[in-house]
């Protein structure tokens, strides 16, 4: 009985040695045969594709040295009318919102009580001209029978202070012949500058009075001003170009950025403002064809200096990185290489690069975010834009 347990139990450990050894063997065998597939397939899979990428070529030309700001628009200059005499407003002579020249006829105030105090005041002066001329032939007289000794002195004295005190009073009525032919003028007003009327604030049949309101407000726009600010790390720059000449400027209306107007900087404020550390500038513009409007905001470009044999790329091949702005070159091979820039002003969607490219290189402007140094690229043909050839 103990020598048949003893069997059994040794045979059931041989068995279960061989079924591992047999289970080791059957799994080494897959796993050998299992890389080698992957190795077969790995071997047979394809290199993969070049990247698309859209380049374009950096180039090298002379570019100005700009300052960007935005602007709003001002009247050359600014007339407010008011009358110097008060009346009736009998007429108007212009309509709202029209053209005037210098000295063109605007209201026209009831002349009629100004008219009849000028002839009062000539009236009065007549007549001292008379008294006054009268008076002296009296004291003339007198001096010719004083130095006979028929008068006393006190008499002749008399006669000469009366015609003095006559001739005085011509004087003032001569003056006051003067104001009233000025209060008479005023009754009707001229435009003292070429621009365009406002809104009439007054209507033809009121009554008004002197120095009281506004009548009309006149605003000259051919030529005309922009005022801008820049800031004042700028000024010692603008002060140095504009000492060696006038300082051009462009102003852009933001609906028509194609069409900009042309002028030149005639005004740099005296200060600078404490408050936003700017410096005003004011640039004047022809207008001739009176696109600029007081009150208009534009996009203001003064122009410095320019900047010869400048490397251009355009701003969107820049990318940042952790260490900085760098680009992609596609080298002669077609292959990406990531180069570190050092890039300066933007003009026109084009950045000036100080540093990292050279002109006829060409740099990557869409799908960087494929890319890796060393990435073979497939430069794409970009669609022609308006204008342009395919």
């Amino acid at each position: 009985m103990e020598y048949r347990l003893f069997e059994t139990d040794h045979g059931t450990r041989i068995r279960g040695h061989l079924r591992s050894l047999l289970i080791g063997i059957l799994g080494l065998l897959f796993l050998t045969f299992f890389f080698s597939a992957c190795s077969d397939d790995k071997s047979k899979r394809p290199a993969s594709a070049p990247v698309p990428v859209t380049v374009d070529t950096a180039v090298q030309k002379t570019v100005p040295v700009q300052l960007r700001a935005i602007g709003n628009v001002e009247a050359y200059s600014t007339v407010t009318v008011k009358s110097k005499v008060g009346g009736e407003l009998v007429r108007v002579h212009f309509t709202e919102g029209q053209d005037v020249k210098k000295g063109s006829l605007l209201f026209t105030i009831d002349p009629r009580p100004y008219e009849a105090a000028l002839k009062q005041a000539e009236a009065n002066l007549e007549r001292d001209v008379a008294q006054a001329k009268h008076a002296r032939e009296d004291a003339r007289r007198y001096e010719s029978l004083i130095q006979k000794g028929v008068v006393p002195q006190q008499q002749y004295d008399k006669f000469s202070t009366d015609a003095d005190a006559l001739e005085a009073t011509v004087l003032a009525d001569r003056a006051a012949v003067d104001n009233a032919k000025i209060q008479l003028g005023y009754c009707t007003i001229y435009s003292p500058i070429d621009g365009r009327t406002g809104s009439l604030i007054v209507k033809q049949g009121n009554i008004i009075k002197a120095e009281d309101i506004n009548l009309v407000v006149i605003n000259q726009i051919v030529p005309i001003d922009v005022v801008f600010s820049v800031p004042e790390q700028f000024l010692s720059e603008i002060k140095k170009y504009m000492a060696l000449g006038k300082l051009q400027v462009e102003a852009l209306i933001p609906v028509d950025q194609n069409r900009p107007e042309r002028g030149v900087i005639t005004f740099i404020d005296n200060a600078v403002d404490t408050n936003t550390g700017t410096i005003r500038l004011k640039g004047t513009f022809a207008n001739t064809d009176r696109r600029l409007w007081p009150g208009q905001f534009v996009n203001v470009t003064l122009t410095l200096t320019t900047q010869p044999n400048a490397i251009l790329i355009p701003s969107q091949a820049v990318q940042a990185g952790q260490e900085g702005q760098y680009v992609f070159v596609i080298k002669p091979d077609f292959t990406a290489e990531q180069r570190p820039v050092v890039t300066g002003r933007t003009l026109n969607n084009k950045t000036v690069v100080e540093k990292g490219v050279q002109a006829g290189e060409r740099v990557v402007t869409d799908g960087q975010l494929q890319l890796v140094p060393g990435t073979k690229v497939e430069v794409k043909t970009r669609p022609a834009g308006p204008g342009q050839g395919s």
